[in-house]
């Protein structure tokens, strides 16, 4: 059955219809945006299932970001009460938006504790949002309901643009915080803190795959207009017009590589014809392949480093007749040039579980494993640096940077390596260390964490300079050392390597570092595969013309038979019968 209005009543129905369903958009909006009204408790419930099961642990179940596991991260876990969220489309100060919510959900952030969830269902990641909004009473406010600030279409990028990015980038005052460079280096890096009082780094620039909030063009401008809340980094949107932001953003666009950090597995080592000269610096190196690696927290011991600063390392690797050398480079926020450093001074537990919330014993770990107590040699350290463990209320060390090179102390005969953490009682390895307040390495055998002892031979030698955000640090060791591992032409040597940041408190066991990667050396004279090509080819070709002349030769040759045959069959029939 159906029925027909027509006339006046028609159009006003019509008209009601429109109220009606405009009105339901504009309420599910405002649901969306507060979080108190975004359902009842029964909708609310599947969000609050998947938060307990998945978010908790670092968020808390009353999210207020003391989850157990919080101690641990850096950046600390969003505190959702506070109604501060720093990825939005919102203006600074604003709530974000459900769109916001779920695009955090699902994407995360890169290089922190904030996974993406792309096995989660569209309508679990919304209902995830959902529950969100309902720790914190600013979304339950009408008044709050955000709205997105306007974000125009991405313009070409110009070298124009660049240009007049790179302008606006210092007069605005970017590089009090970014560096002249975009390292993260700039004066005040040091000095910031968040809402919260807690330490926060600048984002370095010249690596935008770590950007929290996305590394697109798009991105960047996001966060130029709408700043990040809680943290010094402001917004723009009124400040600068939306050309000026772009050209920021395009500055800021040109400064990594657009296809990310290219890591690589293996560290390719370049025969020179010089001999190599500490004195030259990094001038020796400029013929020789750059390996990115990444860093990663030590966290498989005691005293762990779950978010070390340095994010990744490269390396360049050269030999000539007698040595080899290695020049390892990172970005770091500040040069600690003072205090002392070492692979095994001893760190106080109580300072990995710095912070700890209420209901976490020191010593024990918050994800229900039984610490291994240091042994009497970790404890006492066999560095000749070390010291015994501070007191917790006494005064704060001060530690320098320092960074490790590590390799098997034997060449390894088959597939298996030591134990990637300093080695291991059977297989044990040679650390070159340079503690960068002092002039030069040291060398070091270990057999693990625990047993590390000077083997300083004098083979180990180097050199480290710091300039605008950046380490600069050659090694250089004989071929055929007194003592430790050879290195030979077309050999694969597994490498390492560990650095430490004095800043953020890093020695002996806390600290960034790599697990195994092949160290390649070069052939000196490398065979190559063109000349055999062009032989193999002027031999084909040359054949291939016998060939054809003589082929050539012969129809010539029987073309010549047939026509004298003709001839002298055409003259014999001419001169007739005698």
């Amino acid at each position: 059955m159906s029925f027909r209005l027509s006339g006046p009543r028609s159009s006003l129905s019509a008209y009601a219809a429109v109220l009606i369903a405009v009105s339901c958009v504009a309420t599910t909006r405002s649901v969306r945006a507060a979080g108190a009204q975004a359902g009842t408790a029964a909708q609310l419930e599947p969000g609050r299932v998947i938060y307990l099961e998945y978010c908790a642990q670092c968020h808390g179940e009353k999210g207020d970001g003391e989850g157990y596991a919080a101690s641990h991260l850096h950046p600390r876990p969003r505190n959702f009460t506070t109604g501060k969220f720093k990825i939005r489309t919102t203006p600074n100060g604003a709530l974000p938006t459900h769109e916001d919510l779920v695009r955090i959900i699902r994407r995360g952030m890169p290089y922190t504790s904030m996974p993406a969830w792309p096995d989660l269902s569209d309508q679990e990641v919304s209902a995830l949002a959902n529950f969100i909004t309902t720790f914190s009473p600013d979304f339950s406010n009408p008044e709050n309901a955000p709205k997105p600030v306007p974000l125009p279409s991405a313009p070409r990028s110009t070298k124009e643009s660049i240009d007049q990015g790179k302008k606006l980038y210092e007069e605005n005052g970017c590089v009090k915080c970014h560096g002249a460079l975009g390292r993260g280096d700039g004066p005040s890096a040091p000095t910031l803190v968040d809402d919260w009082g807690n330490p926060i780094r600048p984002a370095d620039l010249t690596q935008r795959w770590t950007f929290r909030g996305g590394s697109s063009r798009e991105d960047i401008f996001r966060t130029m207009s709408t700043g990040l809340n809680g943290t010094p980094m402001p917004s723009f949107l009124d400040a600068l017009k939306d050309e000026q932001r772009w050209a920021i953003t395009d500055f800021i666009d040109s400064l990594s590589e657009p296809s990310g950090p290219g890591y690589t597995n293996v560290v390719i080592t370049k025969h020179v014809d010089d001999p190599i000269d500490l004195a030259k610096g990094t001038a020796n190196f400029e013929s020789a392949r750059v390996a990115r690696l990444p860093i990663i927290g030590q966290i498989t011991e005691p005293v762990r480093e779950f978010h070390p600063p340095a994010t990744s390392v490269t390396v360049q690797a050269i030999y000539d007749a007698e040595s080899i050398a290695l020049l390892v480079r990172w970005h770091d926020m500040s040069a600690e040039r003072t205090g002392k450093n070492g692979p095994s001074l001893p760190v106080p537990r109580e300072e990995e579980e710095e912070g700890a919330p209420a209901g976490v014993q020191v010593g024990k770990s918050p994800f229900g494993e039984e610490e291994v107590a240091p042994t009497g040699a970790q404890q006492a350290g066999k560095d000749p640096f070390a010291e015994e463990a501070a007191a917790p209320s006494g005064p704060a060390s001060e530690f320098s940077d320092a960074v490790a090179i590590q390799i098997p102390s034997q060449v390894p005969t088959g597939t298996r390596k030591p134990y990637f953490i300093f080695g291991d009682a059977q297989n044990p390895v040679d650390l070159w260390f340079f503690d960068l307040a002092r002039p030069a390495p040291l060398q070091f055998t270990a057999k693990g964490s625990a047993d590390i002892a000077p083997n300083d031979t004098g083979d180990v030698t180097g050199v480290a300079s710091y300039e605008q955000g950046e380490w600069s640090v050659i090694f250089k060791r004989p071929l055929r050392p007194a003592s430790g591992a050879p290195f030979s032409p077309g050999q694969f040597m597994p490498v390492a390597l560990s650095v430490w940041d004095g800043f953020s408190r890093e020695r002996g066991n806390r600290r960034g570092l790599t697990v195994w990667y092949s160290l390649y050396a070069e052939p000196e004279n490398i065979p190559s595969a063109v000349g055999p090509m062009v032989k193999t080819a002027l031999l084909i070709l040359a054949i291939e013309l016998a060939i054809i002349g003589w082929v050539r030769w012969r129809y010539a040759s029987r073309g010549r038979e047939e026509l004298g045959g003709a001839r002298l069959r055409a003259g014999g029939a001419t001169a007739g019968p005698p």
